[in-house]
């Protein structure tokens, strides 16, 4: 029985040789083992657009959220503060974490259907100096918006708009205000979306391995700015979540501090190379955007509106209105789309009714245009569609 195919967020659809590829034991203080482990960590960089002299990449065990929380209490300083800006149910998760951690926080809350104002981000780090590191997620999956990251990152480096200090403040012959550190969660962006990692200057790129890059579930990762995290020895505020000192047994060992997902990184290490053979991040991104395409003909022809502005969207995951009909029943469409070997994603937006179709995983233009036919088939037996 051939497996249901996923329209989801992560975990997606992965090809035979990516699954064929764990196949195998493999310990983790096996000279081959670490060898895939080390082919990983530089893969990682290159596809950050990073340059392996300024940058290193640190895997951590567990989900994305993992990852995330492993930076996010590792990066920020004992005397630091963290400014968080959310415009969805991720961003927002990022600020709970720094709340259980006790890590200083502010937070710019912005509407889901917009994205992030990079200027609302200047404006609080010019009247804050006490903030250290700035926090935002590139694809906003709630909704599947993209902020402006290369924007945000502006922003860090100068540390804040002139225009936004006080009247008095600093002459054009006094020094700017300080850069301050980026953390972006790249979660479902990371492979699938351009992001010149180096050239933008960002201190921290947080994903996992069963998104975009086509692996399966087990570890998170980030990218890291090795100037930054050099200087955050002794400041995690978790034991296994602690990425400086993942990031030294890794560098010193070759090995886990733990115990590794190796036959999730003997996937990751095929999936890496199937990457490149697609072209990379824009041949990736190339097949999800007609996967988007397909999709959105199709569900604008049933009368099915997106939650975003077109001008908004972008290719990973796209959010859709319920119909406004009173037959329509997301759990029966979900349950028979199911049935019939397509699995899509429930809504996540806080004040609309919504569900969701990821475009990512490994699914070409034919799946899809089997997907919306199947559910054109549903809605008309529920009598949404005549």
């Amino acid at each position: 029985m051939s497996d249901k195919l996923l329209f989801t967020p992560g975990p997606l659809t992965t090809s035979a040789t990516v699954k064929q590829a764990m196949l195998r034991d493999l310990g983790s203080r096996d000279l081959e083992f670490m060898q895939v482990v080390r082919e990983v960590r530089a893969g990682l960089v290159q596809v950050a657009d990073a340059s392996p002299d300024e940058y290193t990449a640190v895997i951590q065990q567990g989900s994305g959220t993992f990852g995330v929380e492993s930076v996010l209490t590792t990066a920020v300083p004992p005397d630091g503060k963290l400014l968080v800006a959310a415009n969805g149910a991720y961003g927002q998760r990022m600020a709970q974490m720094a709340r259980v951690a006790r890590v200083p926080l502010e937070v710019l809350t912005f509407p889901e259907e917009g994205p992030v104002d990079p200027q609302a981000i200047a404006r609080a780090l010019a009247a804050d100096p006490g903030i250290t590191q700035v926090a935002v997620v590139h694809c906003e999956t709630t909704t599947g918006l993209f902020n402006p990251v290369a924007e945000i990152a502006r922003v860090c480096a100068a540390g804040g708009p002139r225009e936004a200090l006080p009247s008095g403040g600093r002459s054009e012959a006094e020094p700017p205000q300080r850069p301050r550190q980026l953390i972006v969660d790249a979660m479902s962006s990371f492979g699938a979306v351009p992001l010149p990692v180096g050239a933008l200057g960002i201190d921290y790129v947080v994903s996992s391995a069963n998104k975009c890059i086509e692996g399966v579930p087990g570890f998170s990762f980030a990218v890291c700015k090795k100037s930054a995290l050099a200087k955050t020895k002794g400041w995690a505020r978790s034991l296994s979540l602690d990425l400086h000192a993942q990031w030294r047994g890794l560098e010193e060992t070759g090995q886990f501090r733990f115990t590794p997902p190796t036959h999730a990184l003997l996937a990751f290490h095929r999936a890496l190379a199937e990457l490149a053979a697609e072209g990379g991040v824009e041949g990736r991104a190339a097949r999800y955007r007609r996967n988007r395409e397909i999709c959105l003909a199709a569900m604008r022809k049933l009368g099915i509106q997106e939650f975003l502005a077109p001008e908004l969207q972008g290719w990973i995951i796209t959010s859709f209105r319920y119909p406004p009909h009173p037959r329509f029943d997301f759990p029966r469409l979900y349950e028979t789309l199911s049935a019939r070997g397509y699995v899509l994603y429930p809504g996540k937006v806080s004040n609309a009714d919504c569900f969701r179709i990821g475009h990512i995983g490994r699914i070409d233009a034919a799946q899809t245009e089997g997907m919306v036919r199947a559910m054109e088939e549903v809605l008309r037996e529920m009598g949404v569609i005549a």
